[in-house]
């Protein structure tokens, strides 16, 4: 991973902006600034950059910058979220979220790309994915780099890829990205999802006077406001799961997410999983603070791939009632092998107990050992090929875990 400044820095002529505007039907804010500084790419590596942009008076803003790669095959793909990076970005006052006075009815029902990111300017980026970027390229593995939107764009890019890795916050995803990821995991690509909330919300990518896919669209429970929906009935921007065309996330990642905010130990349940091999753990062994802000569970009676393991099953509650988050592992007739660890922190313990990003919600360097160590043997299994073939046998223990479930 790096970073674009210091030696590299390029001089921009001092200039004044337009103020943006606001796209009232959307409540969509856009900045529409002529170009400034150009980045050139050309001649740089693959790879995830930050870029840190100096200004006079000594303030700093970061711009995170995904240099894909032209082929995934035989590499592990690393899928960053821009969509959900724009979901969440409140720069002019808007986000999906909420709106004028903070409010979620006033939230925009469409965002744009065409405007800076708020904070440091690369906060999620930070937080849920340079991490396992940084472990993947010390330990030498075959990368390739991606985003949800080229993946959406481009038909091929998961081609023969040995392995699609979704970073710690991924939760806007549109139906071609969904289907795409579906198909490289029936044709052998192993998958994992390292965070929770992923592929929760559906959405549309529409473009602009600045190019396609410059804005992505999620009207949510307003859904049937969306003018688009007259003419496709069955292609809402709400959450997956829900009508019309519902198609609930675990059918591809194997969990449900259910909620948040939690703060829950992390508990394993199957220590003699390949996952685990060599941490050291023992049925029942709990990290503090692993499971949360937001978790996912494998939930009996929802579309769930068969067999599917439960590898941690941690107790938590939330909003007084009591329920899991689980690890799940399962594999598919290609022989792909996927995981979906969650808990939305996995990627954030891999810093914990170092100084990086703040103090990691109270985890310690044990959680960070024992999360850096799964970590590695994830990615070095993805590599060695589908781990259906590779690795143990599963057993289909839901029922087991979930004593009088359905299955």
């Amino acid at each position: 991973m790096g970073v674009v400044g210091g030696d590299d820095r390029t001089a921009a002529a001092r200039s004044v902006q337009a103020r943006p505007r606001l796209v009232r039907a959307t409540r969509t804010v856009r900045a529409d600034w002529h170009r400034a500084l150009p980045v050139h790419t050309g001649g740089r590596p693959e790879g995830a950059y930050v870029l840190r942009l100096d200004s006079e008076d000594a303030h700093q803003h970061y711009v995170p910058l995904i240099v894909r790669s032209a082929s995934a095959a035989g590499r592990i793909v690393l899928m960053h979220a821009p969509a959900t990076w724009q979901a969440y970005n409140l720069w002019g006052g808007y986000s999906l979220y909420q709106g004028e006075n903070g409010a979620y009815g006033t939230r925009s029902l469409a965002v744009s790309f065409d405007r800076p990111y708020d904070g440091i300017g690369a906060e999620k980026f930070m937080a849920y994915e340079r991490a396992v970027v940084v472990l993947a390229e010390k330990l030498g593995m075959p990368l390739a780099y991606t985003t949800g939107l080229d993946i959406h764009r481009d038909p091929g890019m998961l081609h023969n890829a040995a392995g699609a890795v979704s970073l710690g916050h991924d939760e806007y995803w549109t139906p071609q990205q969904r289907a795409r990821v579906t198909r490289a995991r029936d044709t052998g690509t192993n998958v994992a999802f390292l965070g929770a909330n992923t592929c929760f919300r559906r959405v549309r990518l529409e473009p602009d006077d600045t190019g396609a896919d410059r804005t992505v669209v999620c009207y949510k429970t307003d859904y049937r406001n969306d003018s688009y929906l007259a003419d496709h009935p069955d292609m809402p921007t709400n959450d997956f799961r829900q009508p019309p065309g519902a198609s609930p996330e675990s059918s591809l990642t194997g969990v449900l997410y259910e909620g948040y905010p939690v703060d829950a130990p992390y508990v394993v349940r199957r220590s003699d999983h390949w996952l685990f091999e060599g941490t050291g753990v023992k049925r029942g062994a709990s990290f503090d603070h692993l499971v949360g802000v937001e978790y996912d569970r494998v939930t009996p009676g929802m579309p769930t791939p068969a067999p599917i393991e439960i590898i941690a099953h941690s107790p938590l509650v939330r909003n007084g009632r009591p329920s899991y988050a689980d690890s799940a592992y399962y594999t598919v007739p290609s022989g792909a092998g996927v995981f979906a660890s969650g808990a939305m922190r996995w990627v954030e313990a891999l810093m914990a107990g170092t100084r990086e990003n703040g103090r990691n919600h109270a985890m310690d360097a044990r959680t960070g050992a024992f999360v850096t160590r799964s970590t590695e043997n994830l990615l070095h299994a993805f590599a060695a090929g589908p781990c259906g073939r590779n690795r143990p046998e599963l057993a289909d223990d839901v029922r087991e875990v979930y004593a009088s479930a359905p299955r």
